[in-house]
Order: structure tokens, then C-alpha cells, then sequence
């Protein structure tokens, strides 16, 4: 997990075209998406954290988004991700 007001911008870039930043998340909400999210490119940069895989976001507590990554939220909602 890596927070955004942690990282430079160019840093950042570079993680993001290396792809060692995969997934962004909201620190308050507990929840993670893609990095092309419109919900996700509104976030406060205070409450953005980013994640390398979708394993790790989970593994910290976080949920799918229920925009950008629907599929997955529905399973979440219904149970079938812990």
C-alpha cells in the first residue's frame, strides 16, 4: 500500500507505466478500483491509497467499487468475497 501523499508525481507515473500500481483505493471508505475510475479520480489525494494487486487491496480490508468494477461488487455484496 502505498498513500498518495507519500509518493511524487513523477514516482507515481512511473510505478503506474511499470505497473507496480495497479489499483487505487479510498483510505476512509475501504474501498478499491481501477486506476481509470471516474469515483476513484474525484478522491480526495489525503484519502487515495494505491495497491499492486487486487489480493493486496483484499487482504487490507478494501471492496470492489461498485462502479468500475461491478462484477465484483455484486459477488462482494452477495456474499462470495470475503
Amino acid at each position: 500500500m502505498i498513500l498518495h501523499s507519500n509518493i511524487s508525481s513523477l514516482k507515481l507515473k512511473k510505478a503506474k507505466k511499470q505497473k507496480e500500481i495497479c489499483y487505487g483505493g479510498n483510505l476512509k471508505l475501504k474501498i478499491y478500483g481501477t486506476l481509470h475510475c471516474k469515483s476513484g479520480k474525484r478522491m480526495k489525494m489525503a484519502n487515495r491509497i494505491f495497491f499492486s494487486s487486487e489480493t493486496e487491496a483484499i487482504q487490507n480490508g478494501y471492496r470492489p467499487c461498485g462502479h468500475c468494477m461491478h462484477a465484483k461488487y455484486q459477488n462482494w455484496k452477495n456474499g462470495f468475497i470475503q
